[in-house]
């Protein structure tokens, strides 16, 4: 994995200190945080891995439909990627971008017009390096029968899996690390085949070779 000093983290919401029930920040500010990340990617020497924190999706009240909260932050989210593909150029077909959230929501509305914690949810892959067109899920299905605990969307694949893959494919760390070190005891969470539409080589490197003695090509992954 790269080292500290080639992660660039941006928050554009709120600090771990602050109240969850605060305000969130405007949804596009996250496209201006993703603009700037690029920026720091694109430069000399600059950071390999970006991280990106928005808030607002505790959606407990007033979810709302197409025009509602949720709709809004979707939309933000579609133009921060939009704008991180635009100011990353060229550089975008290595680029594999993870979307991820920390858990999902109710299959049900609550007595607020919005959704509670819940278990299951999804993760989008983009980037030109990805093979994308595809949903991969195995579906459940919402009938009350087929919940968690009657009342979650019940997960059928490990999300790590889907890190894994990123991280195999694009990034070439190997197995052993992945099972141990980042993942570990998560020997069960297999990573998935074929998301990376091709594997990067750095001037002659093996494919499983981290670094290289000559110079290397940038790679990019989110």
């Amino acid at each position: 994995m790269p080292s500290p000093r080639h992660t660039a983290t941006a928050q554009p919401a709120m600090t771990a200190a602050q109240d969850t029930a605060a305000r969130p920040a405007p949804p596009d500010r996250v496209g201006g945080v993703a603009r700037m990340a690029a920026t720091l990617m694109r430069s000399e020497g600059g950071p390999e891995v970006a991280v990106i924190e928005a808030s607002g999706w505790d959606t407990h009240a007033n979810q709302g439909g197409a025009r509602g909260a949720l709709a809004q932050r979707l939309a933000g989210l579609d133009k921060a990627l939009r704008a991180l593909k635009d100011q990353l150029g060229s550089l975008w077909q290595q680029t594999a971008v993870l979307v991820v959230t920390e858990f999902g929501r109710t299959a049900a509305m609550n007595g607020t017009r919005g959704t509670d914690h819940g278990t299951g949810g999804c993760a989008f892959l983009a980037g030109g390096a990805v093979r994308g067109g595809r949903v991969i899920a195995d579906w459940p299905g919402l009938a009350r029968s087929a919940l968690l605990d009657n009342r979650d969307l019940r997960p059928t694949l490990d999300l790590r899996s889907v890190f894994k893959a990123v991280l195999d494919e694009h990034l070439r760390v190997d197995a052993k690390t992945l099972a141990t070190r980042i993942f570990p005891d998560s020997s069960g969470a297999r990573p998935l085949q074929g998301l990376i539409r091709a594997q990067i080589t750095f001037g002659g490197c093996s494919k499983r070779q981290r670094f290289c003695t000559g110079r290397r090509r940038r790679r990019r992954c989110l």
